[in-house]
C-alpha cells in the first residue's frame, strides 16, 4: 500500500457519536457456539474491521447484523433502533447494505441496471402504475437514473455502464457490487472481503474507493478481510475474533502488537515471523 494513501487514512478521523451498538451478541447452532458475546460499536463516518482466522465467526456476525441469522441472545442497534427479529428487507431498509465474497450479480444484466436493481427499496409505485408509465413512476425513475449515474461516476464504471456483467474483468465485477451496495444510500456498508481474489493494482484502486465512500460520502463501514495490509492501512479500529470470542479491539496499531492475537494468527511462529506480523508485513 502506497505512503500516499497510509498518510489519507492517517489523516482522517472519525467522529465518536455511536451509529451501531452490538452487546453480548451470541449465535449458537445446536451445542456449537459460533459467537460468544461480541460487544462493539461503530461510529459515525469510521471504517471498522473485524478480522480473524478462517471460522473465526466474522461472516457470521455479518449474517446476524444483516438478519440472515438469528442470534440467541444480545442486541444489535442502529441509530438505537434494535434489529434483532427484524427481517434481512426491512434492515436494509433501515440502512445496512453488503457486500459478498462470491460476487452476486445478475450476469446477464449491464452494469447500470445492475447498479439500478440495488434502488429498488427506494421505490414507492406499484406494479400497475410501472406498466402503465403513469403517476409518480416516471419522476421516481429518473430520480434514481441520476442517482446510479453519480455513482457510476464515482466508481468509475462509465465506460462499462452498458455492458452485461459477465464480459467484465473480476476486479470491475467487485466493483459493480460495491456500486450496487452503494445504491441503497446505506447507513452502515458491511464489505465482505472486497479485494478478495484481486491483483495488487486491483487492490489499490478498491482501497481508494473505499476511502472515498468514507471521506466523500460520510459512509460508515465494517470490513471483513483477510488481506492484513489493507486493514492496518484502512481502518480506525480493528476487532480480532477467534473462535467466536473478541480477544482484542483497538487502533490497527495495537492489534498488531497484541500477543493474543499473533498468537491466534501464527501460533508457534519464529521470532523473525511475528516481529514481520506486528510490523504489517503480512
Amino acid at each position: 500500500m502506497s505512503a500516499n494513501l497510509q498518510s489519507a487514512t492517517t489523516a482522517t478521523e472519525s467522529t465518536t457519536k455511536k451509529l451501531l451498538e452490538v452487546s453480548n451478541l451470541t449465535l449458537k447452532f445446536g451445542a456449537l457456539t459460533t459467537l460468544d458475546s461480541i460487544d462493539f460499536d461503530v461510529n459515525e463516518s469510521e471504517l471498522f474491521a473485524i478480522i480473524g482466522p478462517n471460522g473465526a465467526g466474522k461472516t457470521s456476525t455479518f449474517n446476524c447484523l444483516s438478519g440472515v441469522y438469528k442470534p440467541q441472545n444480545g442486541s444489535i442497534k442502529l441509530h438505537g433502533e434494535e434489529l434483532i427479529g427484524k427481517k434481512p428487507d426491512v434492515i436494509a431498509g433501515l440502512g445496512i447494505a453488503r457486500t459478498f465474497q462470491n460476487i452476486e450479480l445478475f450476469e446477464n444484466l449491464s452494469v447500470l441496471e445492475n447498479l439500478m436493481l440495488g434502488k429498488h427499496l427506494k421505490i414507492s409505485y406499484n406494479w400497475i402504475e410501472a406498466m402503465l408509465r403513469m403517476g409518480r413512476t416516471r419522476k421516481q425513475e429518473t430520480i434514481v437514473r441520476r442517482q446510479t449515474e453519480d455513482i457510476i461516476d464515482f466508481l468509475g464504471l462509465a465506460a462499462v455502464r452498458n455492458t452485461p456483467v459477465n464480459f467484465l474483468p473480476y476486479g470491475v465485477k467487485k466493483r459493480v457490487e460495491l456500486g450496487r451496495a452503494l445504491a441503497m444510500d446505506p447507513a452502515l456498508l458491511l464489505l465482505d472481503e472486497p479485494v478478495a481474489g484481486m491483483n495488487s493494482e486491483e487492490t489499490e484502486d478498491m482501497a481508494r474507493f473505499i476511502l472515498d465512500i468514507r471521506n466523500e460520502l460520510n459512509t460508515s463501514m465494517i470490513m471483513v478481510e483477510h488481506d492484513m495490509r489493507l486493514v492496518m492501512d484502512l481502518a480506525d479500529r480493528v476487532m480480532v475474533i477467534d473462535f467466536g470470542k473478541k480477544i482484542a479491539l483497538g487502533t490497527p496499531d495495537s492489534v498488531q502488537k497484541d500477543t493474543a492475537v499473533i498468537s491466534a494468527y501464527l501460533g508457534g511462529a519464529t521470532d523473525e515471523v511475528i516481529a514481520e506480523f506486528a510490523g504489517g508485513e503480512v
